[in-house]
């Protein structure tokens, strides 16, 4: 009788085993959720990823939208928000007097002006407002056209970077320029995004990829690998996408193109992305693609605008370790760095 009692209890500490297995790792099955923003940035937002639960991808996206609205708001050089200083206020008020900065303002501000300003070679200007308001209002009117050649003239001598005054310990900002204003549209959604995708990843986000306007970074990677992406099309005609290739956990890749914000005016195509050294829209390339390493989104943003502005060989020489680039042609042709992984597709 022993045997057989022996044999009934390893049978039954056998099945309690495999029954706390199926229950393990039913609580660690991962299913794919998305969720979908439209109050972002005025462009559409979409995050896929993998949780345990409809609950747990809730609560991390309900973070993780705030973040983004908090600094789609803060950035915002159109409206004001209770309960924060943000661009508005700046704007309104930094000509007359120094504008107390919250921290996460003055921050954003010391990571433009101590890198990414440099890293750009001025290429990229947030104190180019003057200029840029003249370009967005000719794209949003009901007759586009280009601004008037003079007032682009005008434009361009009241956006010198050095005029904006940073009081790092005071937490101020000051415009030397009573003519300056800010516009941070190059800058702003990369730097938002890298700094949400930041805070998620502390709060436990460990498989998602955001899609935030075609600025995409990746958070962990999928259960069978890596996220895969695509470069759009520049060009308008199939495929939609002309590159593959693998997101690796903590990296961007950010596209600036002629074919994202434009109006067209006598059969000409007018861009939001301005050459600061002419005043019109830049027409080196159609499109410029930037992998960043990571934590690179912020600076990813704004090299994606300066390459777009820039000639290739100039572009080429600003890009920091790290970071790799493809230039698109009016022609179809592309340009990568040595080190660019993305494949054509099929």
């Amino acid at each position: 009788m022993m045997p057989k009692l022996r044999r009934l209890g390893l049978a039954l500490v056998a099945a309690m085993a495999l029954t706390l297995v199926l229950l393990v790792a039913q609580r660690h099955r991962r299913t794919l959720y998305t969720s979908t923003w439209f109050d972002l940035f005025d462009t559409v937002a979409v995050v896929k990823g993998y949780a345990t639960s409809q609950e747990e991808w809730d609560r991390q996206m309900d973070a993780l939208h705030a973040d983004l609205l908090y600094y789609h708001q803060l950035f915002d050089i159109y409206h004001p928000y209770d309960g924060m200083v943000n661009l508005y206020d700046v704007n309104a008020q930094a000509s007359a007097s120094p504008v107390a900065l919250g921290d996460d303002l003055l921050a954003f501000f010391q990571w433009y002006i101590t890198g990414a300003r440099q890293e750009t070679g001025g290429a990229v200007n947030i104190a180019a407002g003057a200029l840029l308001s003249l370009w967005h209002d000719a794209r949003e009117s009901a007759s586009p056209a280009p601004p008037a050649a003079a007032l682009i003239r005008q434009a361009l001598t009241h956006i010198a970077p050095e005029d904006l005054l940073l009081d790092t310990d005071g937490g101020t900002l000051h415009f030397a320029d009573p003519e300056m204003t800010l516009d941070v549209g190059a800058v702003a959604k990369g730097y938002a995004v890298e700094m949400a995708a930041e805070a998620a990843e502390k709060r436990g986000l460990d498989s998602a990829l955001l899609n935030i306007g075609g600025n995409l970074r990746a958070i962990g990677e999928k259960p069978d690998g890596p996220w895969t992406v695509g470069v759009e099309n520049p060009w308008g005609s199939d495929p939609t996408y002309i590159q593959a290739l693998e997101l690796p956990d903590g990296c961007s890749l950010i596209v600036s193109g002629d074919y994202q914000r434009y109006f067209e005016y006598e059969g000409m195509r007018y861009s939001h992305l301005i050459d600061l050294t002419t005043g019109y829209p830049a027409r080196y390339c159609s499109s410029v693609a930037v992998l960043t390493p990571r934590q690179g989104g912020g600076d990813g943003d704004a090299l994606s605008t300066a390459l777009f502005c820039l000639p290739e060989a100039e572009g080429r020489a600003l890009l920091p370790e790290g970071y790799e680039a493809l230039w698109m042609y009016p022609d179809g042709s592309t340009s990568a760095t040595d080190g660019w992984p993305g494949q054509p597709v099929q």
